[in-house]
């Protein structure tokens, strides 16, 4: 059921009334397209938000949703974390949230956010993460060629024992996300909020160069080879690449 952007906006709001009234939270934080990013909100965004509990009061939040159910009915909820749920509302609305203790909050990293609610003895800064995004783990690169090099060589090996479906996680999965964490080494990023959690989203819009290359990454369950074969080629061409391992993740294509 696809919903209005409006309605994402007042339900969020709704959900800080509720929280308000149960007297077991000190704030809500909305995050994303619902947070800081509100020009990407859209009719298939979801609510993404932390609630701040009061202290002692974390396990009685994440116990009993009735501070969501009386809003709107729940459709579907299962608690995917040991700190959130992921939520759909019987009106299409879908949330995925954490709630944590204010000492808790410190040391979780998190793109700042929107304070939605908070008690007036809260501080301000709730939204902002004191602990920060961990940057890529080497800037020039290497680390992330070594490793995808590694995951297809893996990959291949998988997939000459038969084992297509880990073949296809190494090579069109982790070796993909290796290429994606290059690609501002490659290509100027355009305009477009990136998502630290993950870098596919809105890949399209801020690489198109690249992007007109992904349909040769991911070639499917049964194109493995080939698609390690043009994530190889992509890393020659833009990477040094030590021609040992290059050669042998050819010969394992053959």
């Amino acid at each position: 059921m696809m919903v209005k952007k409006e309605q994402l906006l007042v339900r969020l709001n709704q959900i800080g009334q509720s929280l308000a009234r149960s007297g077991n939270a000190l704030a809500l934080i909305g995050l994303g397209s619902t947070g800081l990013d509100l020009e990407r909100l859209d009719e298939f965004s979801d609510l993404d938000f932390f609630v701040i509990a009061a202290p002692g009061k974390k396990a009685e939040v994440l116990r009993r949703l009735n501070w969501l159910s009386e809003i709107a009915p729940l459709a579907f909820y299962f608690q995917n974390t040991a700190d959130g749920y992921k939520v759909l509302f019987a009106d299409g609305v879908f949330c995925e949230f954490a709630v944590f203790e204010i000492e808790e909050l410190r040391a979780v990293p998190f793109a700042p956010g929107r304070v939605v609610w908070k008690r007036p003895e809260v501080d301000d800064l709730i939204a902002v993460p004191v602990r920060s995004i961990q940057p890529p783990k080497s800037p020039d690169g290497r680390w992330q060629v070594g490793e995808a090099l590694s995951n297809l060589y893996v990959g291949l090996e998988r997939w000459q024992r038969g084992e297509k479906l880990s073949a296809a996680r190494f090579i069109q999965g982790y070796a993909v996300d290796r290429v994606l964490e290059l690609v501002e080494l490659v290509e100027p990023a355009q305009p477009g909020q990136p998502d630290p959690f993950m870098r596919e989203r809105r890949f399209e819009i801020r690489f198109p160069t690249v992007t007109r290359r992904l349909p040769e990454f991911v070639q499917g369950y049964e194109r493995s080879p080939q698609s390690a074969l043009a994530i190889l080629d992509f890393l020659e061409r833009h990477f040094p690449v030590n021609p040992a391992i290059a050669q042998a993740i050819r010969n394992l294509c053959q």
